[in-house]
């Protein structure tokens, strides 16, 4: 208690130490968003075998060359196997995966074969322990500014994951929305009728409006990942924080749409859920301020 108590007293200690804590969650969640997608198709090209033998119009000779095939993947989970270069397999030593300093020592490059090695792990790192202290210097150490560190912790993984591969895992969406839920039983951030009223409704708004487009062309346009993101949302800041997270989450994503088109001249498919992301950081440091200068400003 008296640590915590010295936290809350010396705001520019609590800072330094949040920003540490930032860079080594930022190097977590570096691995966070490279092996979670691998570990969950690792389990889905299994389950596709297990599905495969129930199937009575397929031979087990049929089978056994893609189960072979799979069998040989080497299991993986967030701690293991050890982290290795992917080039030349060089064992990644602790003095080498110390938050943004040694990629700096290394120069960018691996100790091995001196490939480069990507300019994100740093920047997700100084990201993580920006956002952190941000957090902390907007809630203070109290359990509302802890538990909404667990909320950007997750959602600056769930951008990562999106960017590189348009999965949004339910592995953390939904433990994600059933905290929602469960901190604001004691309303840290709105009423407990509000964050249910939240998740339900950020999550059919986005449906409607998938089911309308598809009825009119046809096509589906986006996934139901980014459904259970925006209730996620909802289940942390109610209802009335949605329009703000759907107006700014469109805009954005509707600025680098089009840069993208430009860029490539033509329409690309394009993961959604990092600017819903984005913008629920936004709405969660600086939504109710953002809300209350435009009424002000509009004189509504």
């Amino acid at each position: 208690m008296q640590f915590w108590q010295v936290l809350q007293d010396s705001p520019m200690v609590a800072w330094v130490l949040f920003a540490v804590l930032g860079l080594c969650v930022g190097s977590f969640l570096n691995v966070v968003i490279y092996r979670m997608p691998q570990m969950m198709i690792q389990e889905w090209r299994q389950a596709s075998v297990d599905i495969l033998k129930e199937q009575e119009d397929i031979t087990e000779a049929q089978i056994k060359p893609i189960a072979d095939s799979i069998a040989q993947d080497i299991p993986m989970t967030l701690s293991r196997p050890a982290s290795r270069c992917p080039q030349c397999q060089h064992k990644i030593r602790w003095y080498e995966n110390i938050p943004v300093v040694s990629w700096v020592l290394l120069k960018g490059r691996c100790s091995g074969c001196a490939e480069p090695i990507s300019f994100r792990y740093p920047l997700v790192e100084l990201i993580t322990a920006l956002l952190t202290v941000v957090v902390i210097y907007q809630f203070g150490v109290t359990v509302q500014g802890l538990s909404a560190l667990v909320l950007v912790w997750t959602l600056i993984a769930l951008t990562g994951i999106d960017f590189d591969t348009q999965l949004l895992p339910d592995r953390l969406t939904f433990p994600l929305a059933g905290l929602g839920l469960a901190v604001n039983s004691q309303s840290w951030f709105v009423s407990p009728s509000q964050s249910i009223w939240g998740l339900l409704l950020g999550f059919l708004v986005l449906w409607v409006v998938v089911q309308l487009f598809y009825l009119l062309t046809k096509k589906q346009g986006m996934g139901q990942g980014d459904f259970k993101l925006l209730a996620v949302l909802g289940a942390w800041m109610g209802p009335m924080m949605l329009p703000f997270i759907i107006l700014f989450s469109s805009l954005l994503g509707a600025v680098v749409g089009v840069f993208l088109m430009r860029k490539h001249g033509e329409s690309r498919p394009f993961a959604f859920g990092p600017y819903i992301a984005i913008a629920g950081m936004v709405a969660l440091l600086y939504g109710q301020r953002i809300m209350d200068w435009y009424l002000g400003y509009a004189q509504l």
